[in-house]
């Protein structure tokens, strides 16, 4: 089990991210625009900078939703390893079977 504190870190990360998501990709438009004039593009980087640095998307990590764990984390079942070995041994998820050879 992750630390509580840790888990809770990424969901307040989440939040921000969703939060500044139409500011910060209005302002990278700005920025990224060679039609515009290079002191607006230049404000619109230093406006970028101004925003917190958890707000940027990069900065969220995968976690697994039930231990926390960040490492070896399956995005399509939103799971680590761990749990998703655990899982498959019970028999609750559905058509998974440990195979032997």
């Amino acid at each position: 089990m992750a630390k509580v504190s840790m888990v809770q870190r990424e969901l307040k990360r989440q939040r921000l991210v969703e939060k500044y998501a139409t500011k910060r990709a209005a302002l990278k438009e700005i920025a990224a625009d060679e039609s515009k004039p290079m002191e607006e593009r230049f404000k619109a980087r230093l406006k970028l900078a101004k925003l917190p640095r958890n707000s940027s998307a990069t900065r969220l990590h995968n976690r697994c939703q039930l231990t926390g764990r960040p490492k070896a984390y399956y995005r399509k079942l939103k799971m680590s390893r761990i749990k998703l070995r655990d899982l498959a041994s019970n028999g609750q998820i559905p058509g998974m079977v440990k195979s032997s050879w």
